[in-house]
């Protein structure tokens, strides 16, 4: 039997990408997979695909900026499937740039749609995911990079989402709800765009990549959010793992 089967998973940003990835590898395995985000275009883009492949999806239109818009889409999840087993939180503006050219209202968009959005979701998702849930939580080595310049938005909010999931793992340890937050390395659109470009910065990005490449969005990032979210890692909680290659040192 799948290790994930008749598990109801939540995914926000589902519309493409990582989120689209892990939306993939988590119906692969037999989750039912709510699938959010802005674009309803997208995210049936995405269900169409698990359909086509034997599993079962459904899209969920949501802002993740809007408290409201989240309360109402974990509603209407419960509603459709019963509850939430597996939370992803994947949905994230990127705000990037040299910290003097930001305005307040781009960082807050970061704010907003990261650890905001983060923490309302597994506030609106926790009386269904206690007992034995799990809650995945996307990070970024940004902070972590010798040269941080351009991603000081970026990686404050990614930083806050790692400090908010190591706080639920330990108030929720108790409930029996596991949250985690991985780092991926991974061929989202603008990735590859990027990669597809071929310049001399390409080189030199891959060349601190150990494993010299750039992670598929489904293989390399979903197949872990599978091993979270399943039996296997029944005792990990409160951890941050990179799926980067190799890239980041975090000692």
């Amino acid at each position: 039997m799948a290790v994930l089967h008749n598990k109801i998973a939540l995914v926000t940003g589902g519309g493409q990408g990582v989120g689209a990835g892990i939306a993939f590898a988590l119906a692969a395995e037999g989750a039912i997979v709510a699938v959010l985000g802005r674009t309803l275009a997208k995210l049936e883009a995405t269900c169409a695909e698990i359909h086509r492949r034997g599993g079962e999806a459904q899209a969920f239109v949501c802002d993740v900026t809007e408290a409201d818009d989240i309360d109402a889409a974990v509603l209407e999840v419960v509603d459709e499937f019963g509850g939430v087993d597996i939370l992803v939180n994947n949905a994230q503006i990127v705000t990037l740039g040299n910290l003097l050219e930001i305005n307040d209202d781009e960082y807050l968009d970061g704010m907003d749609s990261g650890p905001l959005a983060t923490l309302r979701f597994m506030k609106a998702c926790y009386p269904f995911l206690r007992g034995d849930g799990s809650v995945v939580n996307l990070a970024s080595s940004a902070a972590m990079r010798s040269d941080s310049g351009g991603f000081g938005a970026y990686a404050a909010a990614k930083e806050a989402t790692r400090a908010l999931s190591r706080a639920a793992a330990c108030e929720w340890g108790q409930d029996n709800i596991r949250v985690n937050c991985i780092m991926p390395l991974a061929m989202s659109p603008g990735m590859g765009r990027w990669v597809e470009s071929g310049g001399d910065d390409v080189e030199a990005f891959l060349n601190t990549v150990p494993l010299g490449r750039v992670g598929d969005c489904e293989e390399d990032v979903g197949r872990v959010v599978v091993f979270l979210c399943g039996p296997d890692a029944a005792y990990i909680t409160g951890h941050t793992l990179p799926i980067d290659g190799g890239q980041a040192f975090i000692r």
